[in-house]
């Protein structure tokens, strides 16, 4: 079993406490790993390393090429490694092999390397209008790092959602303090290596792992930090931003979703099938952005419904670490009990349960959940409210688009959303009526790191990946060049100076 160690002003170290726990296995209830608990007091060291590395200019002041071929570097080094980092993203977050294999490591990988070219690339001047009057002036903006940036990322897809984080920041110029969440911290501390290997400057970037009330709070307030990018629940953001706001620090929220998938009449039931189910239970349903809310029109319904209960006999549940297995456990025993809580809440208000609804048979170890699926539920019940972030879809049925597209939108979130049809341009249509930060026509799930990712409402604040996720970490600066150099010439001095 490996024992991790804390990344911090480019050393691996103990917490300042000497303080370890067991990282367990969602899938055997076993440990896998020994990890540190750091403190506050770890959670400064980490920040005042960033803080001193980013003001040192040492890599804020680095050419934005050098600070490409190092990171490129961190990318080559992950990639090299890419079947081991597979293999512990699953053993650590229950994440099925055919997944951490085939997506979310190498997507994540290849975001990491087009991430840092967008960046490169980004120009950080930006031309404005000449100005003749009163005199002629050259204005342009100039774009820069912030600073210290936190990045705090959740248990759920946690390399690929780290990512995110860490290529944008750093390529534009900042230092970090990286904050995984403590069920799933192993992929983190891997990029750490990689980083350390890559030759990043000591205290650039920094991995703390430690709970949400000590280290999460500790990067919230500090006022050291400039930026907190966060994604996780839409609770435990409003306390980011609470703790963000009293140094005003710049935020980045990507928060809950209860995200809706619109069935159209002339859809291709093959295609709006499966990619219901796999908008629902892909790693899960522990995604922010799932299709958890399926509407179906009244016309199709039957039909629509009698292939959802085919087509779910074939996914299969069992061992993350075996390719035959679509779904895996939850995260936690917790995340188990919340699941499973709603489940009952479901049948307890009247939803028509499906299929699944508790543990699968013959399992006795393992937070598992049977993919679980409710008919003809209101958009009002709490299972089609309220973010489960379990395999639950809940089917609710609907007579026109216009009903299709209210019950859409009558939501607190506004992550994502799917419209199913043959008909492109009425899809379109669609999509721009559904108030989220992205829809998908004809699929789920699928995200592109040069697109913008984020969302509506009590979804968060601000995007990541693409173009807009790389301004984020950047800060604009205006810069006026006066060409009337001659005092003669600056009149508008004599308003408060008299000769």
């Amino acid at each position: 079993m490996e024992k991790y160690q804390l990344y911090i002003d480019g050393s691996f170290v103990e917490a300042e406490s000497g303080e370890c726990r067991p990282d367990f296995s969602p899938a055997t209830e076993e440990p896998i790993a020994s990890v540190p608990v750091a403190s506050k007091v770890d959670a400064r060291r980490a920040v005042e390393a960033a803080r001193r590395s980013f003001d040192s200019g040492a890599w804020s002041g680095m050419a934005v090429r050098e600070r490409a071929k190092i990171l490129m570097r961190m990318a080559e080094k992950l990639a090299s490694r890419q079947d081991e980092i597979a293999r512990l993203e699953s053993a650590d977050s229950g994440a099925t092999i055919r997944q951490t294999s085939f997506m979310e490591i190498p997507f994540g990988i290849e975001q990491f390397q087009t991430l840092v070219e967008m960046g490169e690339r980004l120009p950080t001047y930006e031309p404005l209008p000449w100005i003749d009057v009163p005199a002629i002036s050259w204005n342009f903006v100039n774009r820069e790092p912030i600073g210290v940036c936190a990045g705090i990322v959740p248990w759920n897809l946690p390399f690929m959602i780290a990512v995110w984080k860490v290529a944008p920041a750093l390529i534009m110029g900042n230092s970090m303090v990286l904050k995984p969440a403590s069920d799933t911290p192993l992929t983190a501390l891997e990029l750490a290596k990689a980083a350390a290997e890559a030759g990043i400057p000591p205290g650039v970037f920094n991995v703390v792992v430690g709970s949400g009330p000590d280290v999460g709070e500790e990067l919230c307030s500090n006022p050291m930090v400039d930026k907190v990018a966060f994604t996780g629940s839409t609770e435990t953001g409003r306390r980011v931003m609470k703790l963000a706001a009293d140094t005003i620090k710049k935020v980045t929220l990507e928060l809950g979703g209860k995200s809706p998938t619109i069935i159209c009449e002339d859809a291709d039931l093959s295609v709006a099938v499966d990619g219901a189910l796999f908008g629902t239970f892909f790693f899960a349903g522990q995604a922010c952005e799932s299709g958890t809310r399926c509407f179906v029109p009244a016309s199709i319904y039957d039909e629509f419904m009698a292939r959802v209960r085919d087509r779910v006999t074939h996914v299969t549940v069992g061992d993350p670490a075996d390719f035959e297995t679509a779904l895996g456990p939850l995260v936690s025993q917790a995340q188990l009990t919340r699941v499973l809580g709603y489940i009952e809440t479901g049948k307890r208000e009247g939803a028509r349960l499906v299929c699944g609804g508790g543990r699968p048979a013959g399992m006795k170890k393992g937070w598992y959940v049977q993919p679980t699926i409710f008919e003809e539920v209101p958009n009002t019940a709490t299972i089609a409210r309220e973010e489960i972030f379990g395999p639950v879809l809940a089917v609710i049925k609907y007579e026109t688009l216009d009903d299709a597209i209210s019950m859409a939108n009558d939501s607190i979130y506004g992550l994502g959303g799917a419209v199913f049809s043959r008909d492109i341009p009425k899809a379109i249509g669609i999509a721009k009526k559904i108030r989220t930060g992205t829809v998908w026509i004809n699929d789920m799930h699928l995200l592109n790191a040069r697109a913008p990712f984020g969302g509506y409402k009590q979804s968060g604040v601000g995007r990541e990946m693409g173009p807009h996720g790389l301004l984020e970490y950047t800060q604009v600066k205006h810069i006026h060049v006066d060409l009337a150099l001659e005092r003669s010439k600056k009149f508008w001095y004599d308003y408060i100076i008299n000769d």
